[in-house]
Parts: C-alpha cells; sequence; structure tokens
C-alpha cells in the first residue's frame, strides 16, 4: 500500500509546474505591504505567470519572431 501512496505523491508532483517565482520575495514584498500572504497565494501567482508567458509567446509566434520582447508581455 504505500508503493500506491508513493507513486500517487510522485504523479502529483509531476503533473504540478516548476515553480517561476521566488516564494521568499514574493512573502517578503507583501509583509512589506502589511499583509500576510495565504499558503494557496504562490501557487495561483505561478498560474498567472506561466499564463502570462504563453499568451507572450502566442503573440510573439504571431508577429513571426522567435524573441519575446516587453510589448509582448
Amino acid at each position: 500500500m504505500a508503493k500506491k501512496k508513493k507513486a500517487a505523491k510522485t504523479a502529483r508532483k509531476a503533473a504540478a509546474k516548476e515553480p517561476l517565482v521566488v516564494a521568499s520575495k514574493v512573502k517578503a514584498y507583501i509583509k512589506s505591504k502589511g499583509m500576510m500572504t495565504s499558503s494557496e497565494s504562490l501557487g495561483a501567482l505561478n498560474d498567472a505567470v506561466y499564463a502570462m508567458l504563453d499568451q507572450a509567446v502566442t503573440r510573439t509566434e504571431a508577429n513571426r519572431r522567435s524573441t519575446v520582447k516587453p510589448q509582448d508581455l
């Protein structure tokens, strides 16, 4: 039974996207504004960054370029 749990946990980790934001920096920034960070915030921020980058890549491809530029973001 332990092998099944371990396999399921490994599968969930593989399905998760690699973090693109530095959690400690995000938390420090939010704390500097006098607020606290919920545990779900970092995952949502990471998802938002992935979505923004996907849109930028799509725009870059539509403009027949291979370099993502600031205006694509």
